[in-house]
């Protein structure tokens, strides 16, 4: 997979980007990950990449031509599976949207800025629009940081227990059951006792069953089901 992320500060991704998961997975040669200045392609001669609203009121706006032009620059190199814009107005980022997302061989993302970006890009390139919470941040850098490391992990190699990322939680719309490691008892604090017999089938029964029983009592939306990710919705 290659990830190409379009900013106007490149330099906040290099510490999420140089750890951890992320970092394993470059090394590894699982993705390729690249960020580009915005700024670099503006044809202002103070590379200025913002103006003023028309028709008035508060806040500037990214402007058409920066975004447009790195846009085509990217796409003349490749052919992108998902262009997507990191909004505060757009569709939730979710498991399933992660999912879809890691299945993809290329994937674009711009990151706004100010009160967002002119509304021509979003109709004409933009094919998917993800927010990762009902709030709005300074920038979409640490939004887009968690898109790429919910995908990233998902791609096959990626985490050394492949299994692992299919039993998380929000996998099949249910929170996780309860997890519990050594010692058996801390400080009077008994593990469940099903959990110590050695029976793979109760134990799995157990699972599903505290799995379902957290989901009602924490999260009963999820058990409504969901609506699917939309995708590609400018092709």
């Amino acid at each position: 997979m290659r990830i190409d992320i379009l900013t106007l500060f490149p330099a906040l991704f290099d510490g999420p980007f140089s750890e951890s998961i992320l970092r394993r997975a470059q090394e590894g040669g699982y993705v390729e990950i690249h960020t580009h200045d915005i700024r670099e392609f503006s044809t202002d001669k103070h590379k200025r990449v913002d103006d003023y609203q028309f028709g008035g009121g508060a806040g500037m706006v990214m402007a058409i031509q920066p975004i447009a032009d790195a846009i085509e620059h990217l796409k003349s190199q490749r052919d992108y599976d998902h262009i997507i814009y990191m909004t505060p107005d757009g569709l939730t980022l979710n498991q399933r949207m992660a999912n879809t997302l890691s299945l993809a061989g290329n994937l674009l993302i711009l990151c706004g800025h100010y009160k967002g970006i002119d509304q021509r890009i979003r109709d004409h390139y933009i094919t998917d629009e993800i927010s990762i919470g009902d709030y709005v941040l300074t920038g979409g850098e640490l939004a887009a940081c968690v898109v790429v490391d919910a995908v990233v992990r998902l791609l096959p190699g990626v985490l050394s227990d492949e299994e692992s990322a299919l039993t998380d939680t929000f996998q099949d719309n249910l929170l996780s059951a309860p997890i519990y490691t050594r010692p058996a008892e801390y400080n009077g604090w008994r593990v469940p006792d099903i959990l110590l017999s050695g029976h793979e089938a109760n134990i799995e029964a157990w699972r599903e069953q505290q799995a379902f029983e957290r989901t009602q009592r924490l999260r009963p939306d999820l058990l409504k089901g969901s609506t699917d990710f939309p995708v590609n919705k400018n092709k």
